[in-house]
């Protein structure tokens, strides 16, 4: 029982590991603040294991890429921008996401 949850909580690490690898990949300046717009979308759907898994992509990403923009004015802007969003917006996936953030 012990051996399955270590590896279950394995496998939670590598998919956010992963995550904020593939957002460093397709834009280490922007991928800090791809992930907190996800973590935002999640928190306002009420997704919270969605929610914490993005926040722990934005942590990762901020360990991981030196060239991550990580002002507070932006962060704070995106969010809101989030917030305001009508209806909510599509959960994020690393695809998707990118494409909504870059019309947006």
């Amino acid at each position: 029982m012990i051996g399955r949850w270590v590896e279950r909580r394995r496998a939670i690490r590598r998919r956010w590991q992963a995550d904020a690898r593939a957002l460093v990949a397709a834009g280490e300046a922007s991928a800090y603040y791809e992930a907190q717009v996800c973590a935002t979308r999640a928190r306002r759907r009420g997704d919270r294991a969605e929610f914490y898994h993005w926040a722990k992509v934005a942590a990762e990403v901020a360990s991981i890429a030196p060239l991550a923009e990580m002002d507070i004015a932006v962060l704070q802007a995106l969010a809101a921008e989030e917030e305001r969003a009508r209806p909510l917006r599509a959960a994020c996936a690393l695809r998707p996401a990118r494409e909504a953030h870059a019309a947006a």
